[in-house]
């Protein structure tokens, strides 16, 4: 049996919250861009690809391009927003339940934000690469795709709406 003194509890409750804060914040934006990256990497190719058989296609099938980078602002918007989160305690009060359950909410909030925009970013890049392949073969089945990938960019704004609920539980204790 472990000892009370060298559990992983011990462990978490004596990194500071702000440092949970700091990487909450960090994976919020990074993942994020990550996935609007990887998806416009997917996008992208497959719509260099098919303009070489269509190149009518180009214009139209720059709508996912842009999907794929709104998964990115959503990760900005919400890392702003977890940063105002951020208030300064005395260290007599850092490691107290109030701070750790502060810093706990905002590193869980930029996990969820931050992963569920990876995901919305994958589902984005590769709806729009089959968005493009689809509409250089025939040009009736854009808008029947785009719709799919509307729905796949939800996954984003999902995240973001998640992340915001959970960052609301941040208060921080009072200075006095």
């Amino acid at each position: 049996m472990v000892t009370s003194s060298s559990s992983w509890w011990q462990a978490l409750v004596r990194i500071s919250p702000y440092t949970f804060s700091a990487i909450g914040i960090a994976i919020s934006i990074g993942v994020s861009v990550l996935g609007a990256a990887w998806g416009i990497y997917i996008t992208g190719s497959s719509l260099i690809g098919a303009a070489i058989k269509a190149p009518r296609i180009t214009s139209k099938n720059l709508i996912s391009v842009i999907f794929c980078e709104a998964v990115a602002i959503y990760g900005v918007i919400v890392a702003i927003i977890l940063q105002t989160k951020l208030e300064s305690v005395p260290s007599s009060k850092m490691y107290e339940p109030e701070s750790l359950r502060a810093g706990y909410a905002i590193f869980a909030s930029g996990i969820i934000v931050g992963f569920a925009n990876l995901v919305c970013g994958l589902c984005v890049g590769i709806i729009g690469s089959s968005c493009a392949l689809s509409d250089a073969q025939n040009s009736s089945l854009f808008v029947k795709i785009l719709v799919i990938e509307i729905f796949g960019s939800a996954l984003g704004l999902f995240g973001v709406i998640v992340g915001i609920i959970m960052s609301a539980q941040a208060t921080w204790p009072s200075k006095a």
